[in-house]
């Protein structure tokens, strides 16, 4: 036998068992009554064998189409639900959003239950990662990039430039001299960023030049991984305001000096231009845009 399943012949066979009568199956397929006559015998001779005893006013079920028909009949019922359940995804409004853990944990996902109340008809998924996705390539329709915002042939709105603060665990600080200055910091632990750079552009900001002791120390990846390191007390650390206030006014961190300073790079709202015609990702660009000013 022709390893080739007839689809379109096993649908007329089983629109013609539900209906016992070719007439109404045509009408069900949208088709002629000629076409499913046609699809039936071909399905017979290829089997070899009858699939419906005809009547004058129906065709009945044979002994052989009586067997299959109950397997047939749900099966074509469950490619039908499944399409059905297809169509209801395209029509579902969702948006992928991809952004680093740190700005995903302590600033995105606390103010997201705002977005859904105001826009409960569109999924959000969140894809937090350090690694830089690709807009073209994967499955990706917003962005949100921390750098100098060139990004070219994307789109990118500016969100927030985050301003520095020095922190620390109070349980670091206890019954230890207080800082006084930012010269101060180079006599404790200092936790740095990926590049190990931040420590010594707010030193030099704020007068302390050249010393070899402020790219020392542990460096984390991500901003998220640095704050937790500094709420175990490994160290006096510079995050960033936006994430550093829950953590203050928590106790779990204490801000060492009033010295804020602002970083090298701004957090920035990326997309492809095409993207942007989308009702959802306007919604959702227009809300972050609103958060990121309040």
């Amino acid at each position: 036998m022709n390893p080739v399943f007839p689809l379109q012949a096993l649908r007329a066979f089983t629109e013609v068992g539900r209906h016992g009568s070719i007439k109404l199956a045509a009408q069900a397929l949208g088709v002629t009554s000629g076409a499913v006559s046609q699809q039936i015998r071909l399905l017979e001779d290829r089997l070899g064998v009858t699939l419906f005893v005809r009547s004058h006013h129906k065709m009945s079920l044979s002994e052989a189409g009586e067997q299959v028909y109950p397997v047939l009949l749900t099966a074509f019922d469950q490619i039908e639900q499944a399409m059905h359940t297809l169509d209801a995804t395209k029509q579902r409004k969702t948006l992928t959003i991809s952004t680093v853990p740190s700005f995903a944990a302590s600033w995105l996902i606390p103010r997201l239950a705002d977005f859904k109340q105001q826009h409960p008809d569109i999924e959000i998924r969140v894809e937090a990662s350090p690694t830089l996705v690709d807009l073209r390539r994967d499955n990706v329709d917003i962005a949100i990039r921390h750098g100098l915002g060139v990004y070219p042939g994307l789109q990118a709105e500016p969100l927030m430039a985050p301003v520095l603060l020095p922190v620390a665990s109070p349980a670091l600080l206890k019954d230890k001299p207080a800082i006084q200055e930012p010269a101060d910091c180079l006599e404790w632990p200092l936790l740095q960023d990926a590049d190990r750079a931040d420590w010594a552009l707010w030193l030099s900001a704020h007068g302390v030049k050249d010393d070899a002791r402020a790219d020392r120390g542990t460096a984390f990846e991500d901003d998220y991984l640095l704050i937790r390191g500094a709420i175990a007390g490994l160290g006096l650390a510079l995050i960033p305001q936006e994430y550093a206030q829950d953590e203050i006014a928590a106790g779990r961190l204490v801000q060492v000096l009033d010295k804020p300073w602002p970083a090298r790079f701004a957090y920035y709202l990326v997309t492809l231009p095409s993207t942007t015609q989308r009702a959802e990702v306007r919604a959702f660009s227009d809300w972050i845009i609103e958060q990121a000013q309040l």
